[in-house]
C-alpha cells in the first residue's frame, strides 16, 4: 500500500476458496482479515467444496439423492470443517483447534464473523449452489450475492494479490 492517501487507488484482494477443510479455512480467513484490516479491499469467492462452510449448521442440501450424498458427506458449517489429512475419525479436527486455542489463534468461524464485519466481501458460486442444491436462504447471513466464475475472474484480473486455497 502507498504511504501516499491523497489519491492512492486501494489495493485489491482476491481468494477463491475452493476447500472447505479446517486447515484451509484458517489460512483463508486469517488473509482476508489481515488485508482487511490493513486497508485492501478484499474478496472471497467460495466454490465447490469451499462452498460448505458458508452453508448454515444443520441444512439439507441437495435437489435429488447424489447432491444429498454429498451434502452429508460435506456436513455444512464452519464447525464440521474437517482436517484435509490426519483427520482421525475427528482427533485431527480437535486437536488443531486446542492447539490453536493455546497460541491464541481465533477459529475460522470467528476470523470469518470479523471479515465480515470489516467489509470483505465473500460470492458464494452460483454455479456450485446450482450444481449441488444449495439455496441462498440456507446459507450464512452477510454474504454477497451469488457471483460467477466470470465475475470473479473479472475481479481477479484487478487485483493486486489473488489466491487459490
Amino acid at each position: 500500500m502507498s504511504d501516499d492517501s491523497a489519491g492512492a487507488k486501494e489495493e485489491m484482494m482476491t481468494i477463491i476458496a475452493f476447500s472447505g477443510d479446517l486447515d484451509k479455512l484458517w489460512p483463508t480467513t486469517i488473509l482476508a482479515s489481515t488485508a482487511a484490516a490493513n486497508g485492501m479491499d478484499v474478496t472471497i469467492f467460495a466454490t465447490f467444496w469451499g462452498l460448505f462452510p458458508l452453508v448454515k449448521d444443520g441444512e439439507k442440501i441437495g435437489h435429488d439423492s447424489m447432491t444429498k450424498m454429498l451434502g452429508g458427506m460435506n456436513a455444512p458449517g464452519f464447525g464440521s470443517a474437517k482436517l484435509s489429512k490426519m483427520n482421525m475419525g475427528g482427533m485431527g479436527k480437535w486437536m488443531m483447534r486446542k492447539v490453536a486455542g493455546k497460541s491464541n489463534l481465533m477459529p475460522p468461524e470467528d476470523l470469518f464473523e470479523m471479515s465480515l464485519d470489516m467489509g470483505v466481501k465473500v460470492w458464494p458460486c452460483q454455479m456450485t449452489m446450482d450444481l449441488l442444491g444449495i439455496r441462498y436462504d440456507q446459507m450464512l447471513p452477510g454474504l454477497a450475492e451469488p457471483a460467477g466464475a466470470a465475475t470473479a475472474l473479472a475481479r481477479m484480473s484487478k487485483s493486486e494479490i489473488s489466491l487459490f486455497i
